[in-house]
């Protein structure tokens, strides 16, 4: 695919969005656009945006004062002085193309989340796993501390319902690592949650991914980094653990914050954090050490630990992050967006836990998503999977990418049988939630898994279940 941008992504000098003119989003309908458009339209910036197809989306935006558009025309553009695009926009799109003819300002979208920063305490929150569940969790135990932050975070928390707010204090935002854009944020605080290689097709190998991090952490006053993951360590490289800049926390020394006593309760978790009760909502013993980043982001910001750790208690996760779609008969139906061999098997060692203990099994209805990290990881993905009792694969999501010769899902089917979980591959989507229903029996789970259109599924199960219920 053809980019602007090329691999990855260079950071630009920022200016205050009022000052930008008129802006213009391209493929304003997406996760990552659709928020930051949302909060310069808050601002009284002039906002207009396109995207392919129409959507909720749109009209919501449309709501807001916005002027959108289905389908892509260089005269839409207006009078735009400013043309925000992400990553997946290529270089022939012919809005994109208007653009450079006129000589107009054109910013990745990370410039122009990083502009809403400027002026104001900021947190940018990465990592190869677990972006988005610590920086909603940061987002909502600030809000409920009173400290009225902004954000911009990669799915809808579901205290609020919405995945960005303008606010008038810190401001947290996701950062994006895949493309190197997360070297785009001003941001006081840093927060990473793990390092594991990751977007070779952009980075090229681990080592520059590791880089990418390095520079990332470099720019920040404060690190807040999980120790325990040997990623992080690598980073940190031979920087003494003790070194004023670096709040780091783990199960033991060095470490600076200790996290001890980690473990699920059924669909819950809890731990100790400073010797203080860190009790979450949310299942699986990952989402501790997420907690912990949350609870010790906020306290490099000034809101003190206890008071921080009884917020985080009423979080109940966001969108596709082990959210719950339906049940019928005993059969509960679970959407995540786990896309990453680490992610998939940390997410049903956490369904597994809750499962097992009513007797039930855990049936796993996978959608590889990308050519390259399906070729990358196959093997991984077998052995992630063997964590499931069943396992349903469906075709790999394309997203960005165009198709690699030989790189199937058939490569996913081979690898769970050599880690001693045979899978079935359903190649009709429209016939995956009739498969996956007549799978499952009482007390199991099901878990939609992956980062494409697989998340439809899951009420399509729910409904399919309905029906043999009926029978």
């Amino acid at each position: 695919m053809s980019s602007i941008f090329g691999a990855l992504i260079e950071p630009v000098d920022l200016i205050p969005p009022r000052e930008l003119g008129p802006v213009h989003f391209i493929a304003i309908g997406g996760a990552g656009m659709s928020g930051i458009a949302a909060l310069y339209a808050e601002l009284g910036i002039e906002v207009s945006g396109s995207d392919q197809a129409d959507s909720q989306v749109l009209t919501d935006l449309a709501g807001r004062g916005i002027r959108v558009h289905t389908g892509h025309a260089a005269e839409q553009l207006g009078r735009a002085g400013t043309v925000v695009v992400s990553s997946a926009i290529r270089a022939d799109n012919p809005e994109l193309v208007e653009a450079r003819a006129r000589g107009l300002r054109i910013w990745h979208r990370s410039a122009a989340l990083g502009a809403l920063m400027l002026g104001r305490p900021g947190v940018a929150v990465t990592g190869t796993h677990g972006k988005t569940t610590t920086s909603g969790m940061l987002a909502h135990l600030l809000t409920e501390c009173g400290s009225d932050p902004g954000y911009v975070i990669g799915a809808a928390l579901a205290s609020s319902g919405t995945s960005f707010r303008l606010g008038t204090g810190p401001f947290v935002v996701e950062a994006d690592e895949s493309d190197g854009s997360f070297r785009q944020y001003p941001a006081d605080i840093a927060v990473i949650t793990n390092v594991e290689a990751d977007h070779l097709d952009n980075w090229g190998t681990p080592e520059a991914y590791l880089d990418g991090f390095r520079t990332f952490a470099a720019e920040a006053r404060r690190v807040v980094a999980n120790l325990d993951d040997p990623g992080v360590r690598a980073v940190l490289g031979d920087r003494e653990t003790k070194d004023a800049g670096w709040i780091t926390f783990g199960s033991g020394p060095p470490a600076r914050v200790l996290l001890t006593d980690a473990e699920q309760v059924g669909f819950s978790a809890r731990a100790r954090l400073l010797d203080l009760p860190l009790e979450l909502s949310v299942p699986g013993r990952f989402n501790l050490a997420n907690g912990a980043a949350a609870v010790l982001a906020a306290h490099a910001l000034g809101v003190d630990v206890a008071v921080a750790l009884t917020a985080l208690r009423g979080f109940r996760g966001t969108a596709r992050r082990f959210t719950p779609v339906g049940t019928v008969d005993g059969v509960d139906v679970v959407d995540d967006y786990a896309h990453h061999p680490t992610e998939v098997q940390a997410t049903l060692a956490a369904a597994r836990a809750g499962a097992h203990d009513r007797g039930g099994r855990v049936i796993a209805c996978f959608q590889p998503h990308l050519f390259t990290r399906t070729r990358d990881f196959a093997d991984e993905f077998g052995v992630a999977l063997a964590g499931a009792d069943e396992v349903v694969l469906m075709d790999i999501f394309a997203a960005r990418e165009d198709p690699i010769p030989g790189v199937t899902s058939d490569l996913l089917v081979a690898s769970c049988a050599a880690h001693g979980r045979p899978a079935r591959l359903v190649s009709d989507r429209d016939a995956v939630p009739e498969v996956v229903a007549d799978l499952a029996r009482p007390g199991d789970i099901v878990l939609t898994l992956g980062a494409g259109d697989v998340t439809r599924i899951g009420p399509e199960i729910v409904e399919a279940l309905r029906a043999r219920s009926g029978r």
